[in-house]
């Protein structure tokens, strides 16, 4: 294991990986680059360290000054190669998505369609308890944008084209606000 490897497995130890841990979920070094880039491989439970991955950089950079980025992901799909197409990006968006966002927010009568990809911005559609939801921007932005984020390096961006206006059964209601 390399130093910066080995320091960065430190940092985790120190901060992030009890509270991962006891979410359901496992954190490893796979990389460490001499660019300072590290990729983190996260395992058990997505929702155990997705919604903490700024938390976990922020804390690894503080940490760790040499690097430069922190990218997390899933088993199996490894550091970043060639940017995918528009039609890889979409498909492996809607993996993601129905995998690891859809059985959550069921719960909630919803479901996220993605409806395209191009220049690595996602377009994607909120259905249901979703469409029109006083909360959506905040399921997308601080739930849906960093789980993609983190799973997909060629995104560049999240776009939703939902007609919230055009919800008629809103999980919560816009006059809950």
């Amino acid at each position: 294991m390399s130093d910066l490897a080995a320091q960065v497995t430190a940092a985790l130890a120190r901060s992030a990986l009890p509270s991962v841990i006891a979410r359901g979920g496992a954190i490893r070094v796979t990389a460490a680059g001499a660019d300072g880039v590290v990729t983190l491989e996260v395992t058990g439970s997505p929702g155990a360290a997705l919604p903490l991955a700024s938390r976990i950089e922020a804390a690894v950079r503080g940490a760790v000054p040499q690097v430069t980025a922190v990218r997390l992901v899933t088993p199996g799909t490894g550091p970043p190669g060639s940017l995918p197409g528009a039609a890889d990006l979409a498909e492996a968006a809607r993996q993601v998505l129905d995998a690891e966002v859809n059985p959550a927010i069921a719960a909630h009568r919803g479901h996220v369609t993605v409806t395209g990809a191009e220049h690595g911005w996602i377009r994607i559609r909120l259905d249901g308890g979703c469409q029109g939801c006083a909360l959506a921007e905040v399921t997308i932005r601080q739930g849906i944008e960093p789980l993609l984020r983190a799973r997909l390096p060629a995104m560049t961006g999240l776009t939703d084209v939902t007609d919230h206006e055009a919800g008629t059964d809103p999980f919560f209601s816009p006059e809950k606000r």
